[in-house]
């Protein structure tokens, strides 16, 4: 089994590596929103972006040259001057294509804690794999460079993913977004996004039993990739009592895609290896209006698909619906290898 580390917590005043691991779009395509970004990461968390070449790459730069992006994060991980690595962006799914070109050694010689969600999903698999505890957000483009302003809730968890050594426990957030607003459009940096009730996380299979174990996981459209392509996953056996966190992306997958995931991962022998499974409150909607009553439906259909292929092949595994980590708002940066207590009586969740 491999050992887990948690690189070193950042400290007021410390320079953050800026990458563009992803091929998505940041400062050379949307200068504006990239700049907030950074001088929130200023303002709000006191720490000082170090931006690495592939900022000045633009993304069909990024496409083209996968190692130059991976060249980018091991400078960053092996740079003393460095507390952190953020990344830009998430991409367009392509980015396992950089990962034939890390060196191991270099990042297990130089821990140092990285930030990303969506595609930097593979990124984070591959430090799982290397026994380096990675978080799940937040990114510059979205959380720090969110229009309007960001959330309290967010700033209280990055907070802790940056400058404590665990994040404890957690709470659901009294609101929550997935509207999408357009980073081309000046305007929409002084707006804020419709805000929902959040009526908490939901619970299935919760019969009064605590959960403990090491989380792995991501992105949905990330982890489809990986099992198809089937060279940078864990062997089985490793993945035995640990706890699969999961989340969908802003491209809005209909439910059969996830459902025939699970059903793979069932067949497989490997959906039954998970002690629990977290699922993030989905996104519904990107660059278009949906009616409330729509996007109610479509989280609880991609609910029902979970819940039916769980009871099927591992019955009684807990599932947390509904978690505030991913591509909707506000996020807790989830410690992706890193320890989780679920408490299925108590209804709640702490990361240890």
């Amino acid at each position: 089994m491999t050992d887990f580390l948690v690189p070193p917590k950042l400290e007021e005043g410390d320079r953050v590596a800026i990458v563009r691991s992803g091929n998505g779009p940041a400062r050379t395509e949307f200068p504006e929103v990239y700049k907030l970004g950074l001088q929130r990461l200023k303002d709000v968390f006191g720490l000082e972006p170090v931006e690495y070449p592939t900022c000045d790459m633009s993304s069909e730069e990024l496409t083209k040259h996968p190692e130059k992006r991976s060249q980018d994060i091991m400078d960053a991980f092996r740079d003393d001057a460095v507390s952190g690595v953020i990344a830009a962006t998430g991409g367009a799914g392509e980015q396992m294509r950089v990962l034939k070109h890390l060196d191991p050694d270099v990042l297990q010689d130089n821990p140092t804690r990285f930030y990303g969600y969506s595609d930097n999903t593979n990124l984070e698999l591959f430090l799982w794999n290397h026994g380096i505890v990675s978080f799940y957000g937040p990114c510059v483009m979205s959380e720090l460079g969110m229009q309007g302003e960001m959330h309290d809730y967010t700033i209280k968890y990055c907070k802790k993913a940056f400058f404590e050594n665990r994040i404890g426990e957690v709470r659901p957030a009294d609101r929550f977004t997935d509207e999408t607003l357009e980073w081309g459009e000046p305007e929409n940096l002084d707006k804020k996004r419709e805000m929902e009730d959040n009526p908490g996380w939901q619970w299935h299979n919760a019969t009064g039993e605590t959960v403990t174990g090491r989380t792995w996981g991501g992105c949905f459209e990330i982890l489809t990739s990986q099992f198809q392509a089937d060279t940078y996953l864990p062997e089985p056996d490793e993945l035995e009592d640990t706890v699969l966190v999961l989340e969908t992306s802003e491209e809005v997958p209909e439910h059969y895609w996830m459902d025939w995931l699970l059903l793979a991962l069932g067949e497989r022998g490997i959906l039954e290896r998970f002690a629990a499974i977290i699922v993030g409150r989905p996104k519904t909607r990107h660059h278009k209006d949906v009616p409330p009553e729509e996007r109610e439906a479509y989280r609880q259909e991609q609910m029902e698909t979970i819940k039916q292929r769980v009871d099927e092949y591992t019955p009684g595994t807990p599932v947390v619906f509904n978690f505030d980590f991913g591509h909707a708002d506000p996020i807790i940066p989830i410690p992706i290898g890193g320890e989780v207590e679920i408490d299925t009586d108590a209804k709640s969740i702490r990361f240890t």
